[in-house]
């Protein structure tokens, strides 16, 4: 048995342009959705990258302690870049969710305007709405979690430099102890 739409729903070319067109709208959204998730994956690659270099660097210092100044500090620095960038990797990770989940909320609202246009019952209209404001309410969210990412990320960077002074530092003492002769190492 054939499909049959009843003719005021969809009764001129303009209406279902019109129709077609509030349906297209929310691919703005996910193209937008689509560009966090390109985003987000690209910073988790890099917190991955740097985990493992500062595995690298703790196995190092672990089995390298000949003339290294500061080690149990630089253990304990090293420890407390992996426990942010556990930290990033976790924050990174739910927002990537919440972007897949925008994202798919965004289709959903393009077929709820589909369905709206052409089940000509008059009380769905907040359906495409709600699920509009869903996937706006998901961006929102993935975006405060980049926000919270980034601030620990300089925050750990601010961390990494405050360290590296203090070696450099304990590093120009112990030149000077040697009457200005530069500790090759």
């Amino acid at each position: 048995m054939p499909i049959t739409f009843p003719d005021q729903l969809i009764s001129s070319l303009s209406a279902a342009i019109g129709v077609l067109t509030a349906m297209i709208t929310p691919a703005l959204l996910i193209s937008a959705s689509g560009m966090y998730i390109l985003s987000t994956s690209n910073r988790l690659g890099r917190v991955v990258d740097r985990v493992r270099a500062i595995s690298d660097r703790m196995d190092s210092l672990m089995h390298e302690q000949e003339g290294l100044e500061l080690i149990e500090e630089r253990k304990a620095a090293l420890m407390d870049q992996m426990r942010r960038q556990s930290a990033r990797a976790g924050l990174l990770q739910r927002a990537l969710t919440v972007f897949y989940l925008a994202s798919a909320v965004f289709v959903l609202t393009s077929l709820a305007i589909g369905l709206d246009a052409l089940s000509g019952v008059s009380g769905l209209h907040w359906l495409p709405v709600s699920f509009g404001m869903g996937g706006a309410c998901c961006l929102l969210y993935g975006s405060v979690l980049l926000i919270t990412e980034a601030r620990i990320a300089v925050n750990s960077l601010n961390e990494e430099m405050v360290f590296l002074n203090r070696l450099v530092e304990t590093n120009s003492a112990r030149g000077k102890m040697n009457h200005g002769i530069p500790v090759n190492r």
